[in-house]
């Protein structure tokens, strides 16, 4: 699995590759993630239709909100630490609904 160096680097070369098409049966969700750090920023990623999109900015209203720190997001995406384990210690922070959040797992996003 390729590693990702920069949040960037993930939404751009590794997500699309990494996502599961077949996990997003019947999934219509608007993710919004919020990485801070020198290399962090905003992205919008869309699952719809068992197909992805990643855009980089905010978007007005999603349906899940997640934020984190850069580097604890990098350890995520790199499967250095679970996602459960990030949520549980206050590293990863979400807004909505917990369950997609869970299934996004399953799809390669985190």
């Amino acid at each position: 699995m390729a590693e990702a160096h920069t949040p960037r680097e993930f939404f751009e070369r590794i997500l699309p590759r990494r996502f599961k098409p077949d996990k997003a049966v019947g999934v219509d969700v608007t993710v919004q993630v919020d990485i801070a750090g020198p290399n962090g920023g905003s992205w919008t990623v869309t699952i719809k239709n068992q197909k992805i999109g990643v855009k980089e900015g905010t978007h007005a209203s999603p349906t899940l909100l997640i934020a984190m720190e850069e580097k604890d997001y990098l350890d995520v995406v790199n499967g250095k630490i679970s996602g459960e384990k990030a949520f549980f210690s206050g590293k990863l922070r979400i807004k909505g609904d917990l369950g997609m959040a869970l299934r996004l797992k399953e799809m390669g996003f985190l």
